[in-house]
């Protein structure tokens, strides 16, 4: 299925191929992300949804291909890209040793110019919109997983980026804590109008945040819609991750 082309995408990427030694990921991946869109990239066990979010982040630097994100080369230009987006890793990626307060302080401190006061709000700021301003002393260890995800968002967040990636955002978290994490990313957009890249193979969570889903199978991109276009897809694929969805959540049925 031929992706939408936007005249005002905020990333893109082109015919966009990565391999491991003779192991093709990604083979000739091309979409495009519009202003303030939240897009999820959903596949099977391996199928590149990762590896296609740390190319676009800059931290892989594909076998070919062109990666775009708001006029910036990702590809020859990571550092430079990096800047304007901010990166929800799967496991956080909490320093132990810092405090959460610390913790989200860290980028601020690392590249901002601003006057560390300024940097202090700033980290205060974010740690109350994602519901942790009491949390700030407290230690990694001492954080259940849905704070953890809480923390690493308000990370993201205290440099301003305009784009916000997530990588598996709900993986280990109970259905109540995945709820409140996909209300968290959606506010985040509204708030601070950002483009959002979602990967996860959490359909449930999908269907509630995203405007538009991506599916890759064996590192092509073969479907991209809407999520009512693909709760009601014929590809075999994507009927069986629903179908297994549905046999273990609220999902509606279609």
């Amino acid at each position: 299925m031929a992706p939408a082309l936007y005249s005002n995408a905020v990333i893109s990427i082109e015919r966009l191929t990565h391999r491991f030694g003779e192991n093709t990921v990604l083979d000739g991946v091309t979409l495009e992300v519009e202003a303030g869109e939240i897009v999820a990239i959903m596949g099977s066990s391996g199928g590149g949804k990762t590896t296609l979010l740390r190319c676009v982040s800059g931290l892989l630097r594909p076998t070919s291909g062109k990666v775009t994100v708001d006029g910036i080369d990702a590809v020859r230009q990571p550092e430079a890209a990096r800047r304007t987006m901010g990166m929800v890793f799967q496991a956080s990626a909490l320093f132990d040793y810092l405090s959460v307060r610390e913790n989200v302080l860290f980028g601020l401190r690392r590249w901002s110019e601003e006057p560390r006061a300024v940097q202090d709000r700033r980290a205060e700021e974010v740690l109350e919109l994602v519901g942790m301003a009491d949390a700030g002393d407290l230690m990694p260890s001492e954080l259940s997983g849905g704070m953890k995800k809480r923390v690493g968002i308000a990370r993201a967040l205290a440099l301003r980026p305009k784009i916000m990636l997530y990588d598996e955002p709900t993986t280990g978290l109970d259905p109540i804590t995945t709820y409140t994490i996909d209300s968290l990313i959606a506010d985040v957009r509204k708030r601070f109008e950002v483009t959002t890249l979602v990967v996860s193979h959490d359909v449930a969570s999908v269907f509630r945040v995203a405007d538009r889903l991506a599916f890759l199978e064996d590192g092509r991109l073969t479907f991209v819609g809407s999520p009512a276009e693909f709760g009601s897809s014929k590809r075999a694929a994507i009927e069986e991750l629903v179908a297994k969805s549905q046999a273990t959540s609220f999902l509606p049925a279609h």
